[in-house]
């Protein structure tokens, strides 16, 4: 096999300060929301925003084990939803169109057998471009 599947790549977590701060922001945004959907609850949401922001300034290596949890989740989420996701594209989306394309008799591989055919050799000299039409390109 020319290439090797069973590989183990280096997972590169991103800095822990860096993790804090998105983490800051995605609280802070929650919370206003929630707060302009009139609920009190939303307040809950601007204290954990302001500690992820207190810890990710003052010590960002505290974030160190929730944030390689937080990567290994979405590598995890990576692994079980990209499978499902390109099989429902494919049931969904391919197939159909081959099912119809099938029903109107196209060929598009050319796939059919033709017994009175002498070869399935396609000539192209005969089709569109001259021979030396590549030559000299810029």
């Amino acid at each position: 096999m020319h290439e090797n599947l069973n590989r183990e790549e280096e997972i590169k977590v991103p800095p822990d300060r860096s993790f804090g701060i998105v983490f800051t922001l995605v609280f802070l945004a929650m919370g206003i929301w929630v707060v302009s959907e009139g609920q009190s609850k939303g307040w809950l949401f601007f204290v954990i925003a302001a500690l992820f922001l207190v810890v990710a300034i003052a010590r960002p290596c505290i974030l160190g084990p929730l944030n390689r949890a937080w990567t290994k989740f979405g590598l995890l989420l990576g692994q079980v939803f990209n499978p499902l996701l390109l099989g429902v594209v494919f049931f969904l989306v391919v197939t159909p169109i081959a099912v119809v394309m099938r029903l109107w008799g196209k060929d598009f591989l050319h796939l059919k057998s033709k017994p009175g055919l002498k070869s399935y050799w396609i000539d192209r000299s005969s089709a569109g471009q001259k021979i030396g039409s590549m030559t000299k390109q810029f």
